[in-house]
């Protein structure tokens, strides 16, 4: 009878738009929530076939749920460096836990970057839900797979040690004087053939002077550089010229360690790590095609420790056995060393070796690279984020703690590297605002309730017809 099927359309209508008044209220719940997508039902027709001509029965209304899960919110400057959000496509790869994750434990999706360090370490946002990432590789580089979930791990930013940068290289700025007076000991020396001649066995070199022996030769001007080994340790090599008889541009030079102990020689002087000669050009820049403080002439401003020995001795100088450190090279910028007709002094000196350091900030950059930050301004990578993309994200099936699982409508997962292939690029120290607009679900309500109650009189009326329907026989 059409009565009965206006009745139960009715009913539909009730039951689609109290879906619809759900929604809303999900939606305005959730307007401060972070990377919240809001949820909208949209109502379809049903249609039943007409059995008799020229009599109407009603289907009704279904009301169908869709979420705008790619809809793109306002990406907001936040307070925190490890706050992330997504510009573009793509989700955060999360999990329910932290320590002890096997390939077994299901990955979710989402993108509520509120993440902060909990007591663990981990990187974990406000819904308990672990942010993963690529390790880094003992090479600095990642092992990025778009497929294999497994590839990444819960990012950990406080169990990774101290931090410690053995120097590789120092730059020297100086000035040697043109003017200096010649010392007797330099002119006892006679002019070299190739590096200064001090005799061995007659104590007579400056790395001696440096070690307190009494027939050791007092340099005209020294450079101290510190060097920091591969422990951490400070130590101490000082670069000492004389200024040479033999010609009006050239210096007498040792580098040494202090204390001498530092180092093992070899053949050399106690501490001595090299000598020979360093040549200046005649406007008072330095000449290192001629210098053969290091070698050869020519050979590169380079200094070679070896690794300490067992048996204490080394063939060419090495750190000393009791200090038990690897070996290091320091490549030398004398560059900027000049000789003017001015007081011998040093500028500046600079390296980029650092001591021991602690954590004292995370930091995550555009390309998702999460770093440990150290207060001796060492910074080590520690991971790298992937953005999760989907063919249709708005397919993908809600969890709680605004998060996602994959489905059969969102298709085949890939995760990439942040910017590439189309995924969206990382926003650090920001959040993602939620998408609701309250002036379009208040609309929304009005509408709703509007629409409920002309439904609660389609109901009203077909009992009303019905009613009559009754009396007939009365």
């Amino acid at each position: 009878m059409s009565i009965n099927s206006a009745l139960l359309a009715g009913v539909s209508g009730l039951v689609a738009n109290s879906s619809a008044l759900a929604a809303i209220s999900d939606n305005i719940a959730n307007v401060n929530t972070i990377a919240y997508k809001r949820n909208e039902v949209s109502f379809a027709n049903v249609v039943t076939s007409q059995a008799v001509a020229g009599r109407y029965s009603a289907g009704g209304v279904q009301g169908i749920n869709k979420q705008y899960v790619s809809q793109q919110g306002l990406v907001q400057a936040s307070g925190s460096s490890t706050d992330l959000a997504i510009s573009g496509d793509g989700f955060f790869v999360v999990s329910s836990k932290g320590a002890g994750l096997t390939a077994a434990d299901p990955r979710s999706f989402t993108r509520a970057g509120s993440f902060t360090v909990d007591a663990d370490g981990f990187l974990v946002n406000k819904s308990n839900f672990y942010l993963q990432g690529w390790p880094v590789q003992a090479n600095g580089a990642f092992d990025v797979n778009p497929s294999d979930l497994s590839k990444m791990g819960a990012i950990n930013v406080k169990n990774l040690g101290a931090a410690v940068s053995a120097t590789t290289a120092i730059k020297v700025s100086a000035n040697l004087d043109k003017s200096q007076v010649l010392a007797a000991a330099a002119g006892s020396l006679g002019p070299p053939a190739v590096a200064p001649t001090y005799v061995a066995a007659s104590n007579t070199s400056m790395a001696d002077y440096a070690n307190g022996v009494a027939t050791g030769t007092k340099p005209d001007f020294t450079i101290e550089m510190n060097v920091t080994d591969s422990t951490g340790g400070s130590r101490k090599v000082a670069m000492a010229f004389l200024k040479s008889s033999a010609a009006p541009n050239e210096w007498n030079a040792e580098i040494y360690a202090i204390p001498a102990s530092d180092v093992q020689v070899g053949t050399n002087e106690p501490g001595q790590i090299s000598k020979g000669l360093v040549h200046f050009n005649p406007d008072g820049s330095i000449n290192l095609a001629t210098t053969t403080l290091f070698g050869a002439a020519g050979s590169p401003a380079t200094i070679s420790l070896a690794a300490s020995t067992a048996t204490g001795t080394a063939a060419a100088p090495a750190w000393g056995t009791a200090l038990g450190v690897s070996g290091q090279s320091l490549a030398l910028d004398l560059a900027k060393i000049t000789q003017y007709a001015a007081t011998s002094t040093v500028n500046s000196i600079s390296s980029d070796g650092a001591g021991v350091g602690n954590i004292v900030a995370i930091n995550v950059d555009e390309a998702g690279v999460v770093s440990a930050i150290y207060d001796n301004s060492q910074i080590r990578k520690v991971a790298k984020v992937g953005v999760a993309t989907f063919p249709n994200a708005d397919g993908l099936q809600a969890i709680s703690g605004n998060a996602y699982r994959t489905s059969l409508k969102a298709g085949q997962m890939v995760v990439k590297e942040a910017g590439e292939g189309g995924a969206g690029h990382i926003s650090p120290s920001s959040l993602e605002a939620s998408t609701v607009d309250l002036s379009a679900e208040f609309t929304g309500l009005i509408q709703t309730q509007k629409a409920y109650s002309a439904s609660s009189k389609i109901i009203t009326t077909a009992d009303q017809m019905l009613e009559e329907l009754i009396n007939i026989k009365r």
